[in-house]
């Protein structure tokens, strides 16, 4: 069964460029290590809530974006040991240093639930 393991994090509008450069190059150490597909969405649309929203959660700040990033995997196990195969595969020491407050980031793996497509 499909996993997924996803993020939220809060960009400084200044770096997407060195964003989108850093989310090319991880690609190129996952997808070696079993990844199906990442994605790296910019916010455009993403109000702040009353009670809890996405820049709530990230505490995001003047000049900054939220970013929605999930990676598709085959199962757990393949993601588990691509997660970890990845920190160990020495082309990590290359990635560009996070252009984002990685102590703001919210992650998790996921099983899907309901996917419906047209």
């Amino acid at each position: 069964m499909s996993y997924y393991t996803g993020a939220v994090l809060a960009v400084p509008s200044a770096n997407k460029q060195a964003y989108v450069e850093m989310a090319q190059k991880m690609w190129e150490i996952v997808k070696d290590h079993g990844c199906l597909g990442s994605f790296d969405n910019w916010g455009v649309d993403v109000p702040t809530g009353k009670v809890t929203s996405f820049p709530m959660a990230v505490k995001l700040e003047d000049e900054e974006t939220v970013v929605f990033s999930w990676m598709e995997w085959p199962d757990r196990e393949t993601a588990d040991k691509g997660m970890d195969a990845m920190m160990a595969d020495p082309r990590s020491m290359d990635l560009p240093e996070m252009p984002f407050d990685g102590m703001r980031m919210i992650w998790g793996g996921f099983e899907p639930l309901v996917h419906l497509r047209a």
